[in-house]
């Protein structure tokens, strides 16, 4: 886990899970990437089934060379990260991606800002702290630690610093696969499964 420093932006990165755990599944992801959209839900019932053995974190690495709107999504969930709502803007953007992918400058400020209300955010901190310079650290650390660690598509997994191959799973398989390694961490760190 990362915690707060001046290269990151004085920002930890958000566990969701067991904080501590011995088992650690960190997803690299980019918040306009089709894949990581669909995989979403699925990642979400995984580490809220999981909650108790293992913490889970998201690390953004936007692919801004084709996904113009990825590092502002980032900077959106950052921001409500700020004011205690991280995991349900991570939720709420991926879930609304058709809805801001296309938009630029105002409208897509605005489309995340609407977002923000929907969790009672304040406004004029969320906006101004998507354009800061926190927010812009924290997600360069997250790409560059992701880069360091041969990170080149999104979503890629990684277990207890281990790359999952997950690229080469179906999204059909990808639950049940992702269980399994799971189940295989979790008890060779000697954590009872999940009944």
């Amino acid at each position: 886990m990362q915690v707060a420093n001046n290269q990151n932006g004085n920002i930890a990165d958000e566990v969701f899970g067991k904080v501590g755990s011995k088992v650690t599944l960190i997803e690299y992801g980019d918040y306009q990437c089709p894949g990581c959209g669909t995989i979403n839900p699925t990642i979400k019932s995984i580490t809220e089934n999981y909650k108790d053995q293992l913490q889970f974190v998201f690390r953004n690495f936007p692919l801004t060379n084709i996904h113009q709107n990825a590092k502002a999504a980032a900077a959106a969930v950052e921001s409500a990260g700020q004011q205690g709502k991280y995991w349900e803007m991570h939720a709420r953007v991926y879930a609304g991606q058709s809805e801001w992918e296309s938009l630029s400058g105002t409208g897509r400020t605005d489309q995340f800002t609407k977002y923000a209300s929907e969790f009672g955010l304040d406004a004029t901190k969320f906006v101004a702290d998507m354009a800061s310079a926190n927010i812009t650290n924290k997600i360069s650390y997250d790409t560059a630690l992701g880069k360091k660690a041969n990170v080149v598509a999104t979503p890629t997994f990684f277990l207890n610093g281990t790359k999952v191959d997950s690229d080469k799973w179906s999204t059909a398989d990808f639950s049940t696969k992702l269980k399994e390694v799971i189940d295989a961490e979790l008890t060779k760190a000697s954590i009872a499964l999940p009944k």
